[in-house]
């Protein structure tokens, strides 16, 4: 998978994310793009992140899952208006 380049504006990441062009962005299209960062750091390509796979080779293991699940909370927290989807104003929230 590619890095993404980088952006600087919510209306930036609202187009990159946004893959069914709807102006918004769902759960899965969140998750798809903040995900890029663990697929490079999974090297053996197994869907874990082990300790020597992390920053400073430490760190407990990490699932693709779990991963997504810490994701999936972030959504929910920036989904301000609870309407299952992120507005630009939304993604310029930032992320606890």
């Amino acid at each position: 998978m590619a890095l993404p380049a980088q952006v600087q504006r919510a209306h930036d990441y609202l187009a990159r994310m946004d893959r069914n062009g709807d102006g918004r962005v769902g759960l899965d299209e969140y998750q798809d793009w903040m995900s890029y960062a663990f697929e490079r750091m999974d090297r053996d390509r197994d869907g874990v992140l082990s300790a020597a796979e992390q920053p400073g080779g430490r760190g407990e293991a990490l699932t693709r899952e779990a991963h997504r699940a810490l994701l999936a909370a972030r959504f929910h927290w920036q989904d301000a208006n609870r309407d299952g989807v992120l507005d630009v104003r939304e993604l310029a929230a930032p992320p606890r």
